[in-house]
Formats: C-alpha cells, structure tokens, sequence
C-alpha cells in the first residue's frame, strides 16, 4: 500500500473497488490487524492498529476470502468456537447463535460439518461467524463473490441492515453494479494507490459519466 488515507464512517458504507490484485485484500487485512503496515498507522473506533490491536479486535467482524473454515466442524460448533473466542457467555452467545441462523436461513444446516456444505451455505458461516459478537465495525471482503442470486441477496439485505444499526461497513468488490446498489462512500484502489474517493454523485460530477463501470475504467485507465 502507498500513503493510503481513507475515512469510514458509522452509518455508511465505504466501497473500495479494484481490480483483483488493486490491494483491497491488503488494506482490509491491515484494518483488521491480521498484517502490521511497515509504516503508518490507522485508528478503528479510535484504537490504533499497531499499538492497540486487541482493542480493534473487539470491536471489528472481519471477513476475508483467505479465512478458511474448519471442515470437521458443524456450522453451530464453528459459530459457537469463535463466538467464545470472543469472550461471550454462554446464554448470551446461544441467543446471538439463535438470531443469526434464523437471520441468514442455516438452520437446516446448523448441525451438518462443514465439509458437506455448498459453497453459499460456507459464506453464510463466514459471514456469521465475523458477526457473532454484534461488532459495530464490519470488514467485508468481497462477501458475495461466487454466490448464488438467492444468497448474494440475503448477504447484501444484511449490508444494508447493518448501515441502518448505524454500524460501520468497509466492503470491497470488483462488482460495479453491486458497489453502485450499497455503497455511501466509494474509493477507487489500483496497484495499491488510491487514486479517488468520493460519493458516486461527486464521481460523477468529477469524470462526466453516469455509470460507475465507465467511472472506475476512466479513473484506472483502459
């Protein structure tokens, strides 16, 4: 990454789009303190990353396409794992595990290993396990990447439904028209510059173009 500076705020949520390879993986991975930036630093809900990076735990849910699941587990033992990983009680962690498989439709599969599971069964997994403890940060890394119509839906009605709980939603995408539907604020990252950040209407206003695919080529060039 080089000088990137960015603001997400609560009730919002922040689009970074790229191309694959752009550094959005990268940046997220910095955020949520799973890499240590070589320089500079950044503050989530006011704890800094470098120094602080227990504190950002607690209050992020991070999901990232390179976070792999443990397939000799059930979806309830996965959910129920990282939620005490968290450091929830277990009354509070069964009612949070109760509203969550209802919330995203898994019981059906809550007591199935996770080796048996479609690949959208596997990202509803993902997607609650970064939700479990009600963080008010949410780091989303292309989350309906390779999903269905019907689960893309369900994962994108959540974005919104955690915009309106006035959380905080960094998502990244490669999907214009996805980005153009959820996003407040919008970045454009190439080869780990950002190179715009605005709202789609100051883009617009800023390039003359309506669509954003049309925006995002004239920025990165053809």
């Amino acid at each position: 990454m080089d000088s990137v500076n960015i603001e997400c705020k609560p009730g919002r949520v922040f689009g970074l789009l790229g191309l694959n390879g752009a550094g959005k993986t990268t940046l997220m991975r910095l955020l949520s303190t799973t890499l240590k930036p070589s320089s500079g630093t950044a503050k989530v809900m006011g704890y800094d990353i470098t120094s602080q990076p227990e504190k950002v735990k607690e209050k992020i849910g991070f999901l990232s396409s390179y976070t792999g699941l443990y397939h000799r587990l059930t979806a309830e033992e996965t959910i129920s794992y990282f939620g005490k990983l968290n450091g929830m009680d277990e009354e509070k962690l069964k009612r949070r595990m109760d509203e969550i498989f209802d919330r995203f439709g898994m019981s059906e599969f809550r007591k199935r290993r996770v080796d048996k599971l479609s690949t959208g069964m596997k990202q509803k997994i993902s997607i609650a396990r970064a939700f479990i403890n009600d963080p008010e940060v949410l780091i989303l890394d292309e989350p309906t990447i390779g999903l269905d119509v019907v689960t893309s839906r369900t994962i994108t009605q959540f974005i919104k439904e955690s915009k309106q709980a006035n959380r905080c939603i960094l998502f990244s995408t490669h999907v214009m028209w996805e980005a153009q539907k959820l996003c407040d604020d919008i970045a454009i990252i190439h080869q780990g510059k950002i190179l715009e950040v605005g709202t789609l209407d100051q883009l617009r206003a800023k390039t003359g173009l309506a669509d954003l695919d049309d925006i995002f080529v004239k920025i990165v060039g053809e």
